[in-house]
């Protein structure tokens, strides 16, 4: 008898991804299994193992990433102070090209011929996706059914859902939903009244962080303790890449830290108008700057501000296992082995205010910056200096 072929889908469970898992089904002579990438996202597991098997899938594989994901994309990333147009701390662009990579990886295991992502065609995210895919399985077909298929809106996909008897959520009838997107480091939310830039996005939308107006009317401190770059605890003690993020969004978000309402230009060439919550990024981002100017020289912190654009531009784009960014990457992390110490941070009601720097580090010398007299610095080299400089004037 012949073996029949298989198709890895990017399933979580929802409206969207359970209607390609039928669409694929009716369309593909073959089986399909349903692949959930857990980076942190507000997920239900028995939810999605339940509309799976409704479906018929016979294999549901749900794979957890959350420490990966944080050590090996996250941390890099902030060890490059990654701001796409200056705002954007990169959350949905930085998860793409882990899941694509695992995805292939599940593929590849049970011999599929195809894998298959659930990202619209006018957005971001099928880019980063399948040049992951490219990357680690140049192989394995990729189909991108909303580049194909029939359904052209939202009341076509639901009476499609009706029709195959897929569960609808009722917040999703009638008007489109809210684009969300959201795992460890972030949540996005696009669409509906946001996709007008002169309205202001509404309270409610906001899920992991506090408003600042509401936020504590005490102080919160926290203290992150850092090791060649990277945090390696809180408040002296050690956890995890995955834990130190989640106490972070926990702390950050409770005082109102971390939103960003943004209008991007898309890699393909759209502006979209969106609204990010990084609550515990946002702290990493701030406390690692503190670090790194009592512990590197300027010549290294400058050359890392001046790769920063094209190194976020690469991430945003997909470009992640690019050869540039893994160059760039080298740059990044030339001396972060000298990275090490502890910033203690102040937040309230949407502020970060930098406390403490502590360091065995000698980048930064007392002596020399003091006002009081000491035979560290040489003043009367400085004439010497300006008299240099005066000259490239011309």
């Amino acid at each position: 008898m012949k073996k029949q072929k298989k198709i890895v889908l990017a399933y979580s469970g929802g409206l969207d991804t359970s209607i390609i898992l039928k669409w694929l089904q009716e369309n593909y002579d073959a089986e399909v299994i349903a692949y959930t990438a857990d980076v942190g996202q507000e997920m239900d597991r028995k939810k999605i193992i339940k509309n799976a098997k409704k479906l018929g899938v016979k294999k549901i594989i749900i794979q957890d990433l959350k420490n990966i994901f944080v050590k090996d994309y996250v941390y890099p990333m902030i060890r490059g102070h990654a701001l796409y147009e200056g705002v954007y701390l990169l959350g949905t662009s930085i998860a793409r090209p882990l899941i694509a990579k695992d995805q292939i990886r599940v593929a590849k295991k049970f011999n599929a011929y195809a894998v298959s992502h659930g990202s619209t065609g006018k957005g971001n995210d099928q880019v980063r996706f399948e040049l992951g895919y490219h990357y680690f399985g140049p192989k394995i077909e990729i189909i991108a059914p909303w580049r194909i298929w029939k359904l052209k809106s939202r009341t076509d996909l639901i009476n499609y859902a009706k029709k195959h008897g897929i569960p609808i959520p009722k917040d999703k009838k009638g008007a489109p939903p809210f684009s969300v997107d959201d795992n460890l480091f972030h949540t996005s939310t696009e669409g509906k009244v946001l996709e007008n830039p002169k309205n202001s996005a509404p309270e409610f939308i906001f899920q992991r962080t506090t408003s600042p107006e509401k936020a504590p009317n005490k102080p919160s401190f926290i203290t992150i303790n850092y090791k060649n770059g990277d945090p390696i605890g809180l408040n002296g003690k050690k956890l995890s890449p995955a834990n130190v993020l989640d106490k972070l969004n926990q702390l950050a978000g409770k005082n109102g830290v971390g939103r960003v309402d943004l209008v991007e230009n898309r890699f393909i060439g759209i502006k979209s108008r969106g609204v990010y919550e990084t609550p515990g990024g946002t702290l990493l981002l701030v406390a690692h700057r503190a670090i790194e100017s009592v512990t590197l020289d300027k010549d290294t912190m400058h050359k890392k501000d001046e790769v920063m654009p094209r190194y976020a531009e690469l991430v945003y784009n997909g470009y992640w296992y690019s050869k540039e960014r893994f160059k760039l990457q080298r740059i990044i992390d030339l001396k972060k082995n000298k990275v090490n110490g502890s910033v203690k941070l102040k937040l309230y009601k949407g502020n970060i205010t930098i406390q403490s720097r502590q360091t065995s580090s000698n980048a930064y010398s007392m002596k020399k910056v003091s006002f009081e007299e000491n035979k560290t610095f040489n003043k009367s080299n400085v004439e010497r200096f300006i008299n240099f400089h005066k000259k490239k004037l011309r």
